[in-house]
């Protein structure tokens, strides 16, 4: 366990002694805090041991941040761990992902359990991943859970290697992972309010106005708590009090949920959301749905377009054949929302004054959304034929 700065110091220098790349792995405080920050990083490497990193405990990782990276990492599902280890100013050079490679060697689980427990014949205890990792001390018992998590990661690497090389794939999952480690930030989301549980319920421009004011109002004191928002206030009281608009302090407080005393205190701000709702002119009050940024769900496609249901059931048939040929999941033959593009617009048409034939036009369409080239290598020809087909 690292939790100084003078034990960080100690820690580099027996992992710049390791030799071969460097296992990663982060635990943050989901569903307990509203940032997703690491509060632990937990590090492996061959003749160093494992280290345990305390972040919040120590004041500048900046000379293990140079060392981690001229190393290879190896994680599992690492873009749930590469922007928190970017907060502390680390970033691999090279990265090896234990579940893309799992899910290019056809598993259909691909969790770190079931892949130790396939390729080496371990059980791995689990039990402590939804803990507040921000708690402080960390128990033992949650220590040894997170040791556990890159306990096995470089002999795991070493496995799958060895499938990876013997099926043909190394070049497939040296695409991916320069992939997933080069990926930008997800762009912000608009309108995060409308994923309030049960929105569905509510009726009226009025009251979905209200409940993306409290919405809005949660978020801000959750930032400023560095709570997780559902701790701040449940989504169920914010459908609740949207619906019944209490007009006065007294009468929300009067509502299940806001009755206790952490409520009461927090009432005035709850309140006044509910105030600013009533008080929108018409012109800004929110849609019944959020404006379209895409095609339309595809269970809706066989009344609205029945042309594109068609496209859809072709592609993701051909897809499927692919798929079972490769031993490869559809989903990471081609990512979903490629799949449902070309279902609703069909075959790219050509460039002005060209002459691509169908293949060429879907490969640049594929390639310009982002697929790597073993992807379109192995999805434009058959893809093209079948939208052919039926267009």
């Amino acid at each position: 366990m690292v939790s100084t700065d003078r034990e960080l110091a100690a820690a580099v220098d027996r992992l710049a002694a390791g030799t071969g790349p460097v296992a990663v792995d982060t635990e943050r405080a989901s569903g307990f805090r509203y940032h997703q920050r690491a509060y632990l990083v937990q590090l492996r490497r061959a003749g160093s041991g494992t280290v345990l990193l305390d972040p919040v405990a120590v004041d500048d990782v900046s000379a293990l941040a140079d060392l981690l990276g001229g190393l290879e990492w190896i994680l599992h599902a690492a873009d749930q761990d590469l922007p928190a280890l970017a907060e502390l100013g680390m970033a691999p050079d090279w990265l090896f992902d234990t579940e893309l490679a799992g899910r290019l060697l056809g598993y259909e689980r691909v969790n770190l359990a079931a892949l130790i427990a396939a390729e080496l014949g371990y059980g791995l205890a689990k039990g402590h991943g939804a803990a507040d990792w921000s708690k402080r001390p960390l128990p033992a018992d949650w220590l040894n859970y997170a040791a556990l998590d890159v306990e096995l990661l470089i002999e795991l690497r070493e496995a799958q290697i060895k499938r990876l090389a013997a099926e043909g794939k190394m070049e497939w999952a040296a695409q991916e992972f320069e992939y997933v480690r080069t990926a930008p930030p997800p762009a912000p989301q608009t309108d995060r309010w409308r994923r309030t549980s049960k929105l569905h319920t509510v009726r009226g421009a009025r009251k979905l106005a209200a409940v993306r004011e409290l919405w809005h109002a949660r978020d801000d004191l959750a930032r400023e708590l560095d709570r997780a928002p559902g701790r701040v206030l449940p989504d169920s009281a914010i459908i609740d009090a949207a619906v019944r608009d209490p007009l006065t302090v007294e009468e929300l407080t009067e509502l299940p949920v806001f009755s206790g005393p952490r409520q009461r205190r927090r009432a005035p701000v709850w309140s006044a959301a509910l105030a600013r709702a009533r008080a929108l002119p018409e012109s800004e009050l929110p849609r019944k749905e959020a404006a379209p940024s895409g095609p339309p769900p595809p269970n809706r496609w066989k009344r609205s377009s029945p042309e594109a249901a068609e496209r859809l059931t072709v592609v993701r048939a051909e897809l499927e054949r692919v798929g079972d040929e490769v031993t490869v999941p559809p989903e990471n033959l081609l990512a979903p929302r490629l799949v449902r593009r070309l279902g609703w617009e069909g075959l790219p048409a050509p460039v002005a004054g060209g002459g691509e034939d169908p293949v060429d036009r879907l490969d640049r369409m594929l390639a310009e959304a982002g697929a790597r080239p073993w992807q379109r290598a192995l999805t434009a020809a058959p893809l093209a034929a079948a939208l052919d087909s039926v267009t």
